[in-house]
């Protein structure tokens, strides 16, 4: 498959495995917390819901907040605008409209030829293309799966095509988190080692910036060895460095290491 065909297929399979979860869930479920503020499992569904509405051409609904003190940006404020809109539907309607529209916007990017993929467009990360978007979505819809499945206590769900994805996406930001979050001085090496089904290791040298490695330092400044299912929750802030750090084993220099965990919740 092409860069085209492999993300629309792990997208709209990750839409496919949302829908076959939650069909299960009782109305205890639908209302169970999750590890996003102030969202129940609904809400998390009516999130993507609402995005993939908003990506349809519907306008942002017309709803007053209240003050909340999880949301810090206007994309934040649009995401809870479409959840408090969609809040009154009763869950069986709220998951019938997830699957008709998630099963349009399907037909839609099936319609794209490449070069419309790939063509410029607004990303959450600012100036990118259609199709890196698209990435993105997939990351941001394979995410919410894990909420809801921490919200009902069920495993899974991280071995597919969105999960490998996702895990790519997340990788791809090691740069940023441990030259300029984590502060690594000049100098130093990291290895990263994921465990799970999409088991990598990954090195990082520092100087001046971290970049990727080919080849493991014959003496990393530090290792850590995770499961990639933490690696995400810590990554999207679900957990804290301190949960993600008791499932984490780091050798060397452990200050380096805790930082690293610190720094490592880039999303919300």
């Amino acid at each position: 498959m092409n860069d085209r065909e492999h993300i629309t297929s792990a997208l709209t399979g990750q839409w496919a495995a949302i829908a076959a979860l939650t069909e299960q869930f009782d109305h205890a479920q639908w209302n169970s917390p999750t590890p996003c503020p102030g969202w129940a499992a609904r809400d998390v569904v009516a999130h993507m819901l609402g995005t993939e509405l908003m990506l349809a051409g519907e306008p942002t609904p017309d709803v007053e907040l209240p003050a909340l003190d999880h949301v810090h940006n206007d994309i934040g404020r649009v995401n809870e605008k479409w959840v408090a809109h969609l809040r009154d539907l009763d869950t069986a309607t709220l998951l019938k409209q997830f699957r008709d529209v998630t099963s349009a916007r399907a037909d839609t990017l099936a319609a794209m030829t490449d070069a419309e993929f790939d063509a410029p467009s607004w990303t959450p990360e600012g100036p990118g293309t259609f199709g890196g978007f698209m990435r993105i979505r997939t990351f941001d819809c394979w995410m919410h799966e894990q909420d809801l499945r921490d919200a009902v206590d069920s495993p899974g769900g991280d071995a597919g095509a969105a999960a490998q994805l996702s895990q790519r996406e997340m990788v791809g930001k090691l740069g940023y988190i441990v030259g300029k979050r984590a502060a690594a001085p000049d100098g130093s090496t990291v290895t990263v080692a994921l465990t799970g089904p999409h088991a990598q290791t990954l090195h990082l040298q520092v100087d001046g910036r971290a970049r990727m490695l080919d080849q493991a330092p014959a003496d990393p400044s530090v290792t850590l060895t995770l499961p990639a299912s933490v690696f995400a929750r810590r990554y999207g802030g679900r957990i804290t460095a301190a949960q993600a750090g008791a499932a984490t084993r780091i050798e060397g220099d452990g200050q380096l290491g805790a930082r690293i965990l610190e720094a490592l919740a880039i999303t919300m």
